[in-house]
């Protein structure tokens, strides 16, 4: 599916304010922008406030790529006992685990060989409404 929504040709400054200009130079298809691998690709909402600390809330959409390995305290979707989470995903010299949005780990869900957990995929953009 093809979404495009106008794309300004003029950056919105986050300091002091310019003259603004209502030019647009094109429609912009968002897929192109939040989706690099697109049969990896899909989007899930998140239900919870576990992840606040890393500024992902309830009701947010959670563009996920399959086909990336998780980073060091990348956030991620994982399958946790047949449940989907969304969390950090840790990994020291001595173990991996996923963990609730911040570096307090005292919550932490230990991944290992007999443990019923695997990584979905990893979380590259956040859509939330800021209205």
């Amino acid at each position: 599916m093809k979404l495009t929504v106008p794309f300004y040709l003029h950056k919105a400054g986050a300091g002091f304010p310019s003259p603004a200009t209502d030019y647009i130079e094109e429609d912009v298809d968002l897929n192109i922008h939040l989706i690099k691998n697109v049969p990896a690709t899909f989007i899930i909402r998140v239900q919870g406030k576990s992840m606040t600390n890393v500024g992902i809330y309830d009701g947010d959409l959670l563009v996920v790529d399959k086909s990336l390995k998780p980073k060091n305290f990348s956030t991620v979707i994982a399958n946790v006992h047949d449940e989907l989470v969304v969390k950090n995903f840790v990994k020291t010299k001595d173990e991996q685990f996923l963990a609730s949005g911040s570096k307090q780990i005292e919550d932490k869900i230990i991944i290992n060989n007999d443990s019923d957990i695997f990584i979905w995929g990893v979380v590259t953009y956040v859509i939330h409404s800021v209205y």
